[in-house]
């Protein structure tokens, strides 16, 4: 428990202090606030919506607790779309996995949202890592990634796996895991992780890839297995379960951020108020504890950092998705 405690604090530290030095310009702390993400309640986006909105009120940036708004649908763009089209006042906050800014614009030829013209990146918010879990569907003797690829091999027929999105990154690391194994796994799109997880356990879908921390409550209870996790080390949430890397899979290395975007033109002074507030929420205990049940560390820092890994994000997912062949109308 030790370990795992000092792995957050050390984590969230070290990411914060960057933030620490700016100074925010004045501006009039706005009424109230609303956080929208593309997902549904009780997911890991849904919890760091509210843990952290919860704490921005009586700061600069906020007088009162933000209202989170849940807009599913489209695999995530319509929560993307309404903020977009938010009034750039601040009063709008997106709370989104990077992957909706930076892969779908490698997979969806008309995207109604630009990543970069559309949107002020305010602040990095929580770092997971994703999992893959399987249901009653695959017998109890499946125990490594290896295991599973051999029962998906001689059970084509139910060799399924979901995903929170069609176009997100555990679904395009389910895929990558079947491509390049000469496996046919099948995808299968869900609205956020809740729903796909409960038809896991009811034996309906053999196995799914999503934030691990959406697994937990009901691997730790025993009615979903996790194999593997996506961190370049294991997840001091489930110190036992070995990393894909361990398992002999070094591709499928992936951890990834949820961060929050204001609409584009909002005022610079209040971006930056915003951010101090996102950063000193992060710095609170209760929001830590909360994040880790769900397997996400605060992660903070300024929006230059955000716009710069945005960036590399962007560029690193180009050929994975050209080497996958998915798009939208495929």
């Amino acid at each position: 428990m030790s370990n795992r405690r000092q792995f957050i604090q050390a984590s969230a530290g070290s990411a914060l202090l960057g933030a620490l030095g700016t100074s925010p310009a004045f501006a009039q702390a706005l009424e109230q606030v609303k956080i929208v993400n593309g997902f549904p309640a009780g997911g890991t986006a849904d919890v760091t919506s509210r843990r952290i909105g919860d704490k921005l009120a009586g700061s600069a940036y906020t007088k009162n607790p933000a209202v989170v708004e849940n807009k599913t649908g489209a695999a995530g763009r319509i929560a993307v779309e309404t903020v977009k089209n938010a009034a750039p006042d601040g009063s709008t906050l997106l709370l989104t996995p990077y992957s909706m800014m930076a892969i779908y614009p490698h997979i969806y030829k008309s995207l109604s949202y630009d990543p970069v013209k559309d949107f002020a990146p305010v602040a990095m918010a929580s770092m997971l890592t994703h999992g893959l879990a399987v249901g009653p569907l695959v017998p109890a003797s499946v125990k490594t990634v290896k295991d599973y690829l051999a029962w998906a091999k001689a059970n084509p027929k139910d060799a399924s796996y979901g995903s929170p999105a069609a176009g997100s990154t555990p679904h395009f690391l389910g895929a990558l895991l079947g491509l390049n194994n000469g496996v046919d796994l099948k995808h299968v799109p869900y609205r956020g992780s809740v729903p796909g997880v409960a038809d896991m356990i009811g034996g309906t879908l053999a196995s799914m890839f999503t934030p691990h921390g959406d697994f937990l409550a009901n691997h730790k209870a025993g009615k979903i297995r996790i194999l593997a996790t996506s961190g370049k080390a294991r997840s001091p949430f489930v110190p036992e379960v070995p990393t894909f890397v361990e398992q002999g899979f070094p591709d499928l290395v992936v951890e990834e951020w949820f961060g929050f975007f204001a609409p584009a033109k909002t005022p610079a002074s209040v971006v930056a108020n915003a951010n101090a507030a996102i950063n000193a929420a992060l710095k609170d205990k209760m929001v830590i504890d909360s994040l880790a049940i769900s397997g996400l560390v605060p992660v903070g820092g300024t929006s230059d950092a955000m716009v710069a890994d945005l960036k590399r994000q962007t560029d690193a997912w180009a050929p994975l998705v050209k080497k996958i062949g998915f798009t939208a109308e495929s």
